[in-house]
């Protein structure tokens, strides 16, 4: 247990959450459906994860 910091699943499930809300927001204003706008959100959710999850991990290797 020693050396686990607690914060970062914690921030990498917040970037995650909030990709998908403001992607699904920005795809209903501009008038997709909400299925269509529901998809885009989560392909979105998922590229945040990686993104912020590789360069934790970059970080953390130095």
């Amino acid at each position: 247990m020693r050396g686990y910091n607690i914060w970062r699943p914690l921030m990498l499930i917040m970037v995650a959450l909030l990709t998908r809300t403001l992607v699904n927001s920005v795809c209903l204003m501009f008038g997709m459906s909400p299925d269509s706008a529901s998809s885009v959100a989560m392909i979105g959710m998922i590229i945040a994860a990686l993104v912020m999850y590789n360069r934790m991990m970059k970080h953390r290797r130095k």
